[in-house]
């Protein structure tokens, strides 16, 4: 019941900052990397590139329903705000877009 809770805070809190950064006239979405027993990243996002078995490729907010196992290699966010790119080395994973939100499944 908690972790519902504290879900439904985050998701909350989500869609504000996807508001908020959608004011300055850029579209967002939010970018969710994790593997079972941990979370590298969770944030609103301009944009997410990796590669997959065809090459590099980017998502971009408004990207088509899109689902990809990722190869080795490094994955570039760019959160909102400011902030400073992020990369996470990986050794492989599942990419699931849809809706404006990215789902990177790390460790399956």
């Amino acid at each position: 019941m908690i972790e519902d809770h504290t879900k439904e805070s985050k998701e909350l809190a989500d869609a504000k900052e996807q508001q908020e950064a959608e004011k300055s006239g850029k579209p967002v979405m939010v970018v969710k990397v994790y593997s079972p027993f941990k979370v590298y990243y969770d944030e609103v996002s301009y944009s997410i590139s990796g590669v997959n078995a065809t090459g590099p490729f980017d998502i971009l907010p408004h990207h088509h329903n899109f689902i990809t196992l990722i190869s080795p290699c490094e994955l570039n966010i760019h959160p909102v705000n400011g902030r400073q790119e992020q990369k996470i080395r990986i050794s492989g994973g599942l990419m699931h877009v849809k809706a404006d939100k990215v789902t990177v499944f790390l460790d399956i």
